[in-house]
């Protein structure tokens, strides 16, 4: 069985890798959208605004989900020095997804608190800060979404990024909505529920991210990739007899990895059916990494596996 294993190999350069490619974009976003932070909470204090000041907060979670981003490409590039990250350290990317959720949720619940414990006070509220700061703040994060958008259809990180300022997008949009809404009626009520509406928006946006980390990090399939259409398409291969052991999970966004075992027939080419199920694997279901154990029909070790 010397033939019997092989790797497909293509997931180690960086320049293959979703977030890599993407940093640019990144570093861009951070840049544009870390130097209007400071001009929207100068601007939400001055004006009193709870909508404007829970944007500058939710903007200031932009700033660091950006830069941990920035920071988990960086990580990913890098070589393993020690010879024990066996995968590299792609998964650093997952993790700053991670992080970003958290912050999106701490940002939330910090606007909630804050404009719960607003009703029945009387504030005071300027609205023409509001209106220019909001209008500005709306700007700045059209052109960050444009950046983004091409990089998180690619990478979970760029993705958690860019829902982040899609948040902020309609966090702005709402700082607006309540500006004109304070101006026309006098009634500062409007500006906290336009608060409480975008730490809502955020929550939602958060647990949809949130739900696939955990996929990531709990090894799940990837996402349209199904494990019984894969096995019945590599036991369909000429010389195969049987498929076990097939898993599949994503080390990161990109980078779908696969191992199975492969039963061959009685006088199958085990070379062949190594070629065949390694060209199906990357050209219909973009793995290019697979480790395939190619088995002859009489052996037995597998059944001694216990889990």
């Amino acid at each position: 069985m010397g033939a019997g294993h092989g790797h497909g190999h293509g997931a180690a350069p960086i320049a293959g890798h979703a977030g890599g490619r993407h940093r640019w974009r990144l570093a861009a976003s951070f840049g544009l959208i870390g130097s209007f932070f400071v001009v929207e909470l100068v601007y939400g204090l001055i004006s009193g605004s709870l909508a404007l000041l829970s944007d500058a907060g939710h903007m200031a979670a932009d700033v660091v989900t950006l830069a941990a981003a920035l920071v988990a490409t960086k990580i990913a590039a890098r070589p393993d020095g020690t010879g024990r990250r066996t995968y590299g350290s792609y998964r650093a990317e997952v993790f700053a997804s991670g992080f970003a959720v958290l912050v999106m949720l701490g940002t939330a619940v910090y606007i909630m608190i804050e404009a719960l414990s607003r009703i029945g006070t009387d504030a005071e509220v300027s609205t023409a800060p509001m209106l220019i700061v909001g209008a500005l703040g709306l700007a700045v994060n059209l052109v960050a979404l444009g950046l983004l958008r091409a990089g998180a259809a690619e990478s979970l990180n760029v993705k958690g990024a860019y829902l982040e300022v899609l948040a902020d997008t309609a966090g702005s949009v709402g700082v607006i909505a309540a500006g004109i809404l304070v101006a026309a009626t006098g009634q500062v009520l409007f500006d906290t529920l336009v608060a409480l509406a975008i730490a809502v928006f955020v929550v939602v946006r958060a647990l949809a991210l949130g739900r696939q980390v955990l996929a990531v990090l709990g090894q799940h399939a990837p996402a349209g990739l199904d494990v019984d259409t894969v096995t019945g398409e590599l036991a369909a291969i000429e010389g195969v007899q049987d498929v076990h052991d097939l898993h599949l999970w994503a080390l990161t966004s990109g980078m779908n990895v696969a191992t199975a075992h492969l039963v061959t027939a009685e006088g199958a080419d085990a070379h062949a059916v190594l070629d065949r199920a390694r060209d199906l694997l990357r050209d219909r279901h973009g793995i290019a990494h697979a480790t395939l154990q190619v088995e002859p029909s009489d052996h037995a070790g597998c059944d001694e596996v216990g889990w």
